[in-house]
C-alpha cells in the first residue's frame, strides 16, 4: 500500500488545511486530484512537489499522471527508488524505466520482496532465460501484477498437458508473455477444441505453438472462425484444412477474405487458373496468400521465356506451387542442366515441376550421374522423390517399381502416410517431430 510520509503530529483541522493547499498546489500544475479524496496524502508541499518532479524526471507527464493520478501516493524514498532499483536490476534499463512506469504505474505501489521478486523467480523456474526478463516484462508489464497460483500456472500446466514440451515454455513466454495471462477455460482451450475438431492432432498443435506462441492470441470468434469459413468458401475442401493450417498457421490470424480475393483474381488474370485450381494451390501452399505477386510473377516468366505455353505453365502452379517462390537464379542452372546435359523433353517438366525444387549440386547432379553410370532410364520422379537410402535401394534393384505419393492428412486426427501404418497419437516424440516436419516442409 501507498506509505505516508508523516510530518510533525497534526491536529484534524492543519491536516485539513494543508489537503486543500496540496490540491490547490497540483491544480497549478494540470493535476486533476479528484481521484486521490481517498487517499493519505503527504503532510507538506514540499514532499508532493518531490514526488511529481522526481515523476517528471522519470519521464512521466502531467497527462500520464492524470491517467493514473494514485501514483501520487507513493512515497519516493519508500515506494519509488526501490521498485526501480530493482526493475533496473533484472535488465530494464533506466532510460525505459519512464516508459514502463506510463505503461503499469500500479508497479509503484508493489513489494519488491513480497511481490516483485517471487515473479521473477517464477519466469526464470520456466526457463525465461535471464537476460530476457526485462524484455518479457516491457511487453507485458502487468505480469508483475499476477499471482503465481492463478493464471499463470494454469495457463502452463494446460499448454504442458497438450504436449507442449516443459523445455520450450521459456522460449514461448519470452516471444509471446500474454499467453500467462489467458484463462484456460475461456481462452486457451476453446481455440484448441476448435483446431482438433477439423482433425489437426493435438501434438501438432502443441509443435506450432511452440514455434509460434503468438497463434494463442487470435480470438477464436473474431477471427479464427471466420477465417477458416473463409477458406471453406473459396473451395478449400473440409479435409484440407488441418494440412493448410499445420503448414501456414498464421493464415489463422490474417486479414483473409481480402488476401484471398486479391490473389485468386490474379491468379485468373495472369495464370487462367480458375477459382477450383486456386483452391488446390491454396491447399498445397497456403503461404501464397502473404506472397507478393511481383515476386510470384518471376518463375512464371521464366518458364513462359523458356517456350512452355501459359497452359503447361499454369498446370506446373497447379501441381507444385513452390515453383512460385523459388528464385529465377536457380531455376535456371536446374532448367540448363535438364536440357543440356539429361537432353530430356520438356513436357517431363509439366510432368513433374517439382524437379526445380531440389537441389541440382547435391541431389539432381550425383543421382543422375549414377543412373547413368547403370545404364537406367526413368522417370524424373523415381529417382528425385525418394530419401537417400531408397534411391541407393532402387539402384540396386532388378525392377522400377511404381511411384507413390507423398503424405497427406486424414481426417480425424491422424496423419496417413503411404505404405505405413497410420500414426497413432502414442508414438514416440521423435516420430512426432519427424510427422511435424513431413506435415509443414514444403
Amino acid at each position: 500500500m501507498p506509505s505516508v510520509t508523516w510530518g510533525v503530529v497534526q491536529g484534524k483541522k492543519e491536516k485539513l488545511v494543508n489537503r486543500v493547499k496540496i490540491c490547490d498546489y497540483l491544480k497549478t500544475l494540470g493535476i486533476i486530484p479528484d481521484e486521490l479524496e481517498n487517499l493519505e496524502l503527504p503532510s507538506t508541499i514540499e514532499v508532493m512537489s518531490e514526488r511529481v518532479q522526481f515523476l517528471l524526471r522519470l519521464g512521466v507527464t502531467i497527462d500520464d499522471i492524470n491517467e493514473y493520478p494514485l501514483m501520487l501516493g507513493c512515497s519516493v524514498r519508500k515506494n519509488m527508488i526501490p521498485v526501480l532499483g530493482y526493475l533496473e536490476k533484472i535488465g530494464i534499463s533506466r532510460s525505459k524505466l519512464g516508459e514502463f512506469v506510463k505503461n503499469y504505474p500500479q508497479v509503484l505501489h508493489a513489494s519488491v520482496v513480497v511481490e516483485l521478486a517471487p515473479v521473477i523467480k517464477f519466469l526464470r523456474g520456466l526457463d525465461v532465460e535471464r537476460q530476457d526478463i526485462g524484455y518479457v516484462l516491457q511487453k507485458y508489464p502487468e505480469l508483475l501484477g499476477f499471482k503465481l497460483e492463478g493464471t499463470m500456472s494454469t495457463s502452463v500446466g494446460y499448454l504442458v498437458s497438450i504436449g507442449v514440451s516443459p523445455r520450450d515454455i521459456g522460449p514461448m513466454v519470452t516471444q509471446y508473455p500474454y499467453l500467462l495471462g489467458m484463462r484456460v477455460g475461456t481462452k486457451i482451450k476453446p481455440l484448441v477444441d476448435y483446431l482438433v475438431s477439423f482433425g489437426l492432432p493435438k501434438k501438432i498443435l502443441a509443435r506450432m505453438f511452440e514455434k509460434r506462441a503468438y497463434i494463442l492470441g487470435y480470438d477464436l470468434e473474431e477471427t479464427v472462425k471466420p477465417n477458416v469459413d473463409c477458406l471453406i468458401s473459396f473451395g478449400i475442401r473440409r479435409e484440407a484444412i488441418p494440412s493448410v493450417i499445420a503448414q501456414y498457421p498464421q493464415i489463422l490470424g490474417l486479414p483473409l477474405k481480402a488476401k484471398l480475393s486479391l490473389q485468386q483474381y490474379f491468379f485468373n488474370l495472369k495464370l487462367k487458373i480458375d477459382p477450383d485450381g486456386f483452391a488446390r494451390v491454396i491447399e498445397k501452399m497456403p503461404q501464397i496468400v502473404s506472397l507478393n505477386q511481383t515476386v510470384l510473377m518471376k518463375p512464371v516468366e521464366f518458364l513462359l521465356g523458356r517456350g512452355l505455353p501459359l497452359e503447361d505453365v499454369s498446370k506446373m502452379v497447379i501441381k507444385c506451387p513452390q515453383l512460385l517462390a523459388l528464385r529465377v537464379e536457380l531455376m535456371k542452372r536446374s532448367y540448363y542442366y535438364f536440357k543440356s546435359e539429361m537432353g530430356r523433353p520438356v513436357k517431363e517438366l509439366v510432368e513433374f515441376p517439382e524437379y526445380f525444387t531440389y537441389s541440382l549440386e547435391s541431389r539432381i547432379k550425383p543421382r543422375y550421374v549414377k543412373l547413368q553410370s547403370k545404364g537406367i532410364r526413368c522417370s524424373l520422379n523415381w529417382f528425385l522423390n525418394c530419401s537417400e537410402k531408397r534411391f541407393e535401394e532402387r539402384l540396386e534393384g532388378d525392377y522400377i517399381e511404381s511411384e507413390t505419393l507423398g503424405p497427406s492428412f486424414c481426417i480425424g486426427g491422424k496423419l496417413e502416410l503411404p505404405g505405413n501404418e497410420i500414426v497413432s497419437d502414442e508414438e514416440d516424440e521423435s516420430d512426432d517431430e519427424i510427422l511435424y516436419r513431413r506435415t509443414v516442409s514444403l
